[in-house]
């Protein structure tokens, strides 16, 4: 028996994580018993980067592998760079033995606009060029055609998996199913239409076709939600994400009465003005703020 963990979303460079803090990562891996480690994206923006992160826990003895986020594919030019990636820590498009009957699936993943208010490709892609980071992704093909052939890939893996009456944990980047999916009421409604970035459901219609697809676990939503078992696979996304919003830090900012009103999009100026403060603050819970982004899986 064995314990997997996976995270996403550190992005260990906009939070300013050093070796102090991956220390504190490493610590609730040893107390929780992890025996293997699974980072699901947006480790950061720099591909070295977010190896430096990986060889960290690697180098401690712990098994550690990957998959891209969007924020590590603006950094990585080619498809077959984005992925097969050659280092032998990622885990995109094919899987490891867990046990003798289950393995672990990395997918990188996509979107297909499906999550957004808007209808018109066009629309969409201009909202992409105006406000979203992917824009500085070069993929060969548009967004639906790269969809397309990520749902290719897994459909073959996943058929191939199922001769083989293995069962699968997957791991991936983007959100599979709308129940992750939060739409906003005035004034910040612009996100509903920027939901077009956050997944894919026509993944989660292909995932509903394998009854050996157990658990599917991402992030990229930069909020937390409780598991849910959907048409009998339990989906779990619970990313650790940017530092202003950190249940750390909303409990900092209320304690020290430092806003009238939470709002974690306007607590970097916030933040700032008083930094050592919260900086001594983020040293005494940052372990709590691992521990609730984990996911584990006993195998």
């Amino acid at each position: 028996m064995g314990k997997l963990a996976v995270i996403s979303d550190l992005h260990v460079d906009i939070n300013k994580f050093g070796e102090s803090q991956m220390n504190d990562l490493w610590q609730v891996l040893q107390k929780k018993e992890i025996t293997r480690l699974h980072l699901a994206g947006d480790i950061a923006n720099k591909v070295n980067q977010a190896l430096a992160v990986v060889d960290f826990f690697a180098m401690k003895g712990l098994p550690t592998t990957f998959n891209f986020g969007n924020h590590e594919l603006a950094d990585v030019t080619g498809e077959p760079m984005m992925n097969h990636f050659p280092d032998n820590h990622f885990l995109n498009e094919r899987y490891l033995a867990l046990n003798d009957h289950t393995v672990l699936l990395g997918m990188n993943g996509w979107y297909d606009y499906q999550f957004s208010e808007l209808t018109d490709e066009e629309q969409i892609l201009r909202m992409k060029r105006l406000y979203w980071y992917d824009r500085m992704i070069e993929r060969e093909g548009t967004d639906l055609e790269v969809n397309e052939q990520v749902l290719v890939a897994t459909k073959q893996l996943l058929e191939t998996l199922t001769q083989k009456k293995l069962d699968v944990i997957l791991a991936t980047h983007f959100v599979p199913k709308k129940e992750f999916i939060v739409y906003q009421s005035a004034p910040y409604e612009r996100w509903n239409k920027l939901n077009a970035f956050l997944g894919s459901a026509s993944m989660g219609q292909l995932l509903d076709q394998y009854t050996n697809v157990k658990q599917v676990v991402f992030g990229h939503t930069h909020r937390r939600f409780e598991d849910q078992v959907i048409q009998g696979t339990k989906y779990s996304c619970r990313p650790f994400g940017y530092y202003y919003e950190w249940q750390l830090t909303r409990q900092f900012v209320l304690q020290e009465k430092l806003v009238e009103k939470y709002n974690p999009m306007k607590l970097r100026g916030v933040l700032r003005d008083h930094y050592p403060a919260f900086l001594a603050y983020q040293k005494k819970h940052l372990q709590e703020e691992f521990e609730r982004a984990l996911t584990i899986i006993d195998y």
